[in-house]
């Protein structure tokens, strides 16, 4: 069986396939492509013009422009429909690709195989682009670009007089997309906006090229009042003030920052945003934190002499291992504090001020809270096991549900709880 394509004498558009037998006669294909076209058949053309009137000049893939009796009247060079934009989604793969293999399975995207280098040439906008098919093909199988040149017998573009199929979108941002098809790296010149090669991309549906671009316009936003400071910003800054200066940093956005392990004594965090930042390591000692948030921010073994965190929202903070004692004398002022569901195991708190702090589900394991202000405190279902609360003043808190098994020191008389 042969499959050969007909179209109407000068008619370059819907054309039908037609399976011709060995044992079909030129009259018996003449008939077929009447009933396939509409018309009385009575000529067979060939693309350049030449009559075919015996079967045997037929062969597979031929193209067969069908006439009435009129003259010849196929079109001078190949045309179909100019590629206009559409969004991606609305392409559907066809699977009967006959210069190229596919093997599409059931509930699977079929995915073009073809490898060949056979050169185009590509008009987009006025510019000429020269690659292979190959290059258009392989890094992105499934985008636009890829199926256009994988099957000619499915996608179509319009050519120009010298035969390069033409694209109506812009050459400036087209580059940049034929170079990341050649060798999957996306280079971008300074005066190319990124956000320019993204709409192209999106127009062919290059995938992962759209995903890079995306973190390249990111990055390149210009922070502004509600972006959060980096560690980098923060130790420029740091770097710049002298050391006989107060830094403020009072209402400051600090969300998710890495300021582990830096020195950062004296700094006036009050009402800054610290939100799951990492200080773990840190020697905040002396610092001002009032009202801040500190909400599931990391602390761990941080060091917090004399800091100061009245009314801070700290719930989900993690406290581990701090030390809150300072040798001098300065006390820790944690008065009024949300600290719900804190983690303060094993951290040193001798003397620190909790009056009427919000310590609900905290664990306080193995704390020494020696002299501690606790007075009206909420202790419910804390972890107290192991605590030292030696002279602590735990008037008026609520211990209800708290563990204070295996403390070093009784609790006094005069701790009076409720």
């Amino acid at each position: 069986m042969k499959r050969i394509t007909i179209f109407k004498n000068g008619t370059p558009a819907e054309g039908r396939l037609l399976l011709v037998s060995p044992t079909h006669t030129f009259e018996e294909i003449l008939e077929e492509c009447s009933l396939k076209l509409e018309l009385n058949a009575k000529a067979l053309y060939t693309a350049q013009g030449a009559l075919v009137d015996n079967v045997v000049f037929i062969r597979d893939d031929d193209v067969f422009y069908v006439s009435d009796g009129k003259p010849f009247m196929g079109p001078s060079k190949p045309q179909a429909a100019v590629i206009r934009p559409r969004s991606f989604s609305s392409i559907s793969p066809r699977n009967d690709c006959k210069r190229h293999s596919r093997t599409p399975t059931e509930g699977t995207t079929t995915k073009c195989t073809c490898s060949s280098s056979e050169w185009v040439t590509l008009n987009v906008g006025g510019h000429m682009f020269t690659t292979t098919r190959s290059t258009l093909t392989q890094q992105e199988p499934e985008s636009m670009l890829a199926r256009m040149f994988c099957d000619e017998d499915q996608w179509y573009s319009s050519v120009d007089g010298s035969g390069a199929y033409l694209i109506d979108r812009s050459p400036r941002y087209f580059e940049p997309i034929l170079n990341y098809l050649r060798h999957g790296q996306l280079v971008l010149d300074k005066d190319i906006n990124p956000e320019g090669v993204l709409e192209e991309a999106k127009f062919f549906g290059l995938t992962s090229l759209m995903e890079i671009l995306d973190e390249v316009i990111e990055k390149n936003q210009v922070p502004d009042d509600s972006t959060p400071i980096n560690r980098r910003e923060f130790v420029l800054r740091l770097l710049s003030t002298p050391t006989n200066k107060e830094l403020r940093c009072q209402g400051m956005n600090f969300t998710n920052a890495n300021l582990s392990k830096l020195d950062l004594r004296y700094i006036n965090f009050k009402y800054a945003v610290l939100k799951n930042a990492n200080l773990s390591g840190a020697n905040l000692s002396y610092c001002n934190f009032e009202r801040a948030d500190l909400c599931h921010a990391v602390l761990d073994s941080a060091n917090l002499l004399g800091v100061k965190m009245l009314c801070a929202n700290m719930e989900g903070t993690s406290l581990r291992g701090c030390n809150f004692e300072d040798p001098a004398g300065s006390r820790a002022n944690m008065e009024g504090a949300l600290m719900k569901s804190v983690n303060l195991e094993g951290s040193h708190m001798a003397g620190v001020n909790l009056r009427v702090a919000t310590l609900k589900n905290a664990n306080l394991q193995n704390c020494d809270l020696r002299g501690a202000v606790l007075a009206g405190a909420d202790l419910e279902n804390c972890d107290m096991s192991g605590c030292d609360l030696q002279e602590a003043n735990l008037r008026g808190a609520n211990l209800k549900g708290a563990a204070l098994k295996l403390m070093l020191n009784p609790l006094h008389m005069a701790q009076t709880v409720r």
